[in-house]
């Protein structure tokens, strides 16, 4: 295969600035650990911060903190006075989104045009929804005539459910942070937050926007650190915790679950994939394969939502493994400033260890590489970086470990089908369920189609397109539970009924 080459045309120059350090942040102030972790840059693998680590002090002051801001002002603010402070807040954001920008492509290695228009245009509009949805939230009431004559009004009223740790992932580090604090906030909770170690910049950045914006200190608070034996479990099992909402991989949800179970303490949980796309053979052709373009290798592949299993009906099959591996060499990887680059980095070199495992592990299944396969070089100081190539193969089936297990990364497996009932009994064949996409031309196939995939998001001839008020989630390994609009209020809130004799 040739090797993929950088888009950049000139080498950076100037001495690497000097690591930033970031501390936690609790009650609005920043606060040292218990010790510094290093946070390399994944684009070329130098260190750009110094990360303080959380300890058991540091996450009992931060869940204190939450807990005296959930009793104190904010507890007794109004919905109409949260709304008008999220609002505030997304336009911080807006303003102070160049900052933001730097801080999601140093920690990822992300293009900065992906990061712009995806990651914090979503971060504002999350706050703005959720101030739309609580605004406009209500709750059954019932005017009640017993049988013995006695008549009463019922209503239900929302309560904050309480302290709520926020667990979000490296790869949409702002957008899954926001997408889980906006309603969290708007429904009246206070939180701690623990971005992962991978990405730590963006939460501690936010975390004084908020501040800037007017929410009082203790409202949202910030503690790095790990997951086992650190920060992440420390908060799971923290008895001051009421509520648990996290994102990432399978196996990490169900350590929280077991974490909380003593407890009884609910969870939402969005986890892993392996999204199946199916393509008819009267799809229209070019839209789809550049739709399969862009579920399979956005973000470098490192969307829980991307596609890494497509069936195509037989007759077309080698149309679109032709045209889908020539979207594949199209892409150029570079340096994230560089307005032609496409595609980043993967996170870190311990995950592109993973997956390239999986790229050995398809060859010895039997695998045929149609694009990609390998770690390109790209010179210009980029080899030290964590680079990938985006990489397409054929020849495996659903009785293959490399067609069952989530890859997280730039790949995707095409297998031929004869039937409708074969494509969807084929889609349905893992023990995930978070997203499918349906390409044919055929509207009322694409109904019944997408309606059988047992998954928590179905499209039809599109993907990633989504209104923010729509459920959001999986079903299987894929996670418990739903976010957004009045979804997320549902985990958020308590309702109480109140029932008044009349």
């Amino acid at each position: 295969m040739p090797t993929q080459t950088t888009t950049s045309a000139v080498a950076a120059t100037a001495a690497p600035p000097a690591p930033t350090r970031l501390r936690n942040f609790i009650a609005g102030e920043p606060v040292d650990g218990v010790r510094g972790f290093d946070k390399t840059n994944p684009v070329d693998g130098s260190l750009i911060a110094v990360v303080h680590e959380a300890g058991v002090d540091e996450v009992d002051r931060a869940v204190a903190a939450a807990r005296a801001a959930l009793e104190g002002p904010w507890g007794r603010m109004t919905v109409l006075e949260r709304t008008r402070l999220l609002r505030r807040v997304a336009d911080v954001i807006d303003r102070r989104a160049d900052e933001l920008v730097a801080a999601e492509v140093g920690d990822t290695g992300k293009p900065e045009t992906l990061a712009r228009d995806l990651d914090v245009a979503r971060a504002s509009a999350n706050f703005r929804a959720a101030a739309d949805t609580v605004a406009s939230a209500g709750l059954d009431s019932f005017l009640t005539e017993m049988p013995d004559g006695r008549r009463a009004l019922n209503y239900a009223v929302r309560k904050p459910l309480g302290v709520v740790a926020v667990i979000v992932p490296w790869n949409l580090p702002l957008l899954l942070l926001t997408w889980k604090l906006a309603p969290a906030l708007a429904a009246g909770n206070t939180v701690v937050v623990k971005p992962s170690e991978e990405t730590p910049s963006s939460a501690t950045l936010l975390a004084e926007i908020l501040m800037e914006a007017g929410v009082p200190a203790g409202v949202v608070n910030v503690v790095h650190g790990f997951g086992s034996r650190s920060a992440g479990e420390l908060l799971t099992t923290h008895p001051g915790i009421d509520g648990v909402t996290f994102t990432g991989e399978s196996s990490t949800g169900s350590a929280i679950m077991r974490a909380v179970a003593p407890r009884v303490r609910p969870v939402s949980f969005e986890l892993g994939g392996k999204n199946a796309a199916v393509v008819f053979a009267d799809a229209d052709l070019d839209a789809a394969i550049a739709g399969l373009a862009r579920s399979s290798y956005l973000n470098t592949g490192q969307v829980c939502l991307c596609t890494e299993r497509i069936y195509v009906e037989r007759a077309i099959f080698d149309d679109v493994a032709a045209g889908l591996a020539e979207q594949a060499g199209r892409l150029r990887l570079g340096r994230p400033e560089d307005p032609a680059t496409t595609t980043g980095p993967l996170i870190s070199q311990a995950h592109r260890d993973k997956v390239l495992g999986y790229f050995a592990l398809a060859r010895e299944e039997g695998a045929t590489v149609l694009a990609g396969g390998g770690v390109p070089t790209l010179g210009d100081g980029l080899d030290g970086g964590s680079w990938i190539e985006p990489t397409l193969w054929t020849g495996l089936d659903n009785t293959h470990r490399t067609m069952r297990e989530e890859v997280f990364g730039p790949v995707t497996s095409l297998v031929p089908f004869d039937t409708e009932e074969q494509a969807i009994a084929l889609a349905n064949d893992t023990d995930y369920g978070l997203a499918a996409v349906t390409w044919t031309s055929d509207l009322t196939r694409g109904h019944r189609v997408a309606q059988r995939m047992r998954v928590g998001m179905s499209w039809v001839n599109t993907w990633y397109l989504r209104d923010l008020r729509s459920p959001f989630g999986g079903v299987g390994l894929s996670g418990v539970g739903r976010e957004g609009g009045r979804h997320s209020l549902e985990f958020y809130t308590e309702p109480t009924n109140v029932c008044v004799q009349l």
